[in-house]
């Protein structure tokens, strides 16, 4: 795959907060072959820690990539589809096919934008911005639109639910699972961008589940993810006491700029208003988000736990 940049894969990075588990983990938990929620800012010179995660990220998920790239100039697809999270930057795209055979077709673009480009396919950036990119093995259907514009597109308006259940909730949903809430299906991959004020605790399951990501485009002072790796915990399939509560969830500041990579089984929960592009891969299956907040209220009352020593609880 081909960018129009001077940065190249991982030309990124990365202040990175790599969540390798407890220093003293729950009994039965946090081995070295955990997956683990990792944390990444998306600004300044080339680091490792970005190829770290998007190592782990194609790894678990085989014909899938991810790309960082930064003040780029554009981006081609060749072999499979490419989408494109603009997340700095506002520019006009223009595509162009691999053979110039259709007339080019261009939009605006700026912050929370989707692109969509198919095999074959490549876009121009003008002025530059920066975006996060996945390759996609399955090509999108035909009824997905190169352009989703979550601000701008009537078909996609609020849709309180998940993350965000307040009745005035933001959350637009760019690319779904079934049309029931939204209107450009694609299983492939997924995403809404939302504001989540105060999110449920919960995980998707390794068999039938999906990777996520948050990717952070706005963050007031507060903003939070609860993350634990330490799921059989959780769910009283491991031994926990007092001592190992401290180590049992853990809170991730978040910034604009912030990639945070969830694989299957990571349990996590979002406070405190960022705006997120929150990315599934496979698709949001229906039935694969579990929520766990009984779990950690059961927790509480078996260990006595209260006030500030209690684990914190969606109510």
């Amino acid at each position: 795959m081909a960018f129009f940049s001077d940065l190249h894969r991982g030309a990124l990075a990365l202040s990175v907060l790599l969540w390798s588990g407890c220093a003293s983990a729950p009994a039965g938990q946090g081995s070295d072959a955990s997956p683990r929620a990792i944390a990444c800012s998306l600004a300044g010179p080339s680091d490792r820690p970005f190829e770290s995660l998007s190592h782990l990220f194609e790894s678990g998920n085989p014909g899938y990539g991810l790309t960082w790239i930064a003040e780029a100039n554009g981006c081609e697809a060749d072999d499979s589809a490419r989408v494109i999270f603009v997340q700095t930057g506002e520019c006009r795209g223009t595509i162009a096919s691999s053979d110039d055979s259709e007339e080019a077709t261009t939009s605006e673009l700026r912050v929370g934008d989707i692109v969509v480009l198919r095999a074959g396919e490549s876009i121009a950036f003008e002025p530059q911005i920066s975006a996060l990119v996945f390759d996609v093995p399955m090509a999108p259907p035909a009824s997905v639109p190169t352009f989703v514009r979550p601000d701008f597109d009537p078909l996609l308006t609020d849709t309180p639910g998940g993350c965000a259940e307040e009745d005035d909730a933001y959350r637009r949903i760019l690319l779904t699972w079934q049309g029931k809430v939204g209107p450009y299906l694609y299983h492939a991959i997924n995403a809404h961008r939302v504001r989540i004020l105060d999110s449920f605790t919960h995980y998707h399951p390794k068999e039938g589940g999906f990777d996520e990501f948050y990717l952070v485009q706005e963050a007031p002072p507060g903003a939070e993810l609860i993350v634990s790796e330490h799921l059989d915990a959780i769910q009283g399939l491991a031994a926990v006491t007092r001592d190992d509560v401290q180590d049992l969830l853990r809170r991730i500041p978040l910034s604009a700029g912030d990639l945070i990579y969830l694989p299957r089984t990571v349990v996590h929960r979002g406070l405190g208003g960022a705006v997120v592009q929150v990315i599934t891969v496979p698709g949001f299956v229906p039935g694969a988000e579990i929520g766990v907040d009984s779990d950690l209220t059961k927790l509480n009352r078996r260990l006595g736990l209260s006030g500030d020593q209690a684990l914190p609880v969606h109510r």
